[in-house]
């Protein structure tokens, strides 16, 4: 607050008596404007890391779904992933590698990380692809 009325002390200073008034009001809400700017700069960030705004651009991705059911697994691999920034972001990449027949994702925000069973044998670079495509990467699959 220091500094705040430091600086309308500094304008008052500098303007030219006849103008003190004005001056002063000007940079007052000139100081408003930016505050509310501000505000609602935090509250759409805050929004967007909750996930409930749209994110990575403003994509609408699928809200998180029922968990996919498969055949008995035969095999499963840990995605280690990079790039997720929200729920939604989280749901896309589930989305993606759930549309690969014979696959079931659980896919987390911290870690960033997919757990993905199998009912069948899925190559690696499909898994990749599949991440890839959504505008992810993949750092490493084991």
């Amino acid at each position: 607050m220091q500094t705040l009325s430091s600086f309308f002390l500094l304008a008052d200073a500098a303007a030219p008596a006849q103008n003190a008034p004005s001056s002063a009001v000007g940079i007052a809400i000139v100081v408003l404007v930016f505050a509310i700017c501000f505000a609602l700069a935090v509250r759409a960030a805050i929004r967007h890391f909750k996930g409930e705004s749209g994110c990575c651009g403003g994509c609408t991705g699928p809200s998180p779904a029922q968990e996919k059911q498969i055949g008995a697994a035969v095999a499963s691999r840990e995605l280690v992933l990079d790039g997720l920034h929200c729920m939604k972001c989280v749901a896309r990449v589930k989305a993606a590698l759930e549309a690969i027949p014979g696959i079931a994702a659980e896919v987390t925000l911290e870690p960033q990380r997919a757990i993905v069973r199998m009912d069948r044998e899925v190559p690696d670079d499909d898994l990749r692809k599949a991440v890839e495509d959504q505008g992810f990467r993949v750092v490493s699959i084991s």
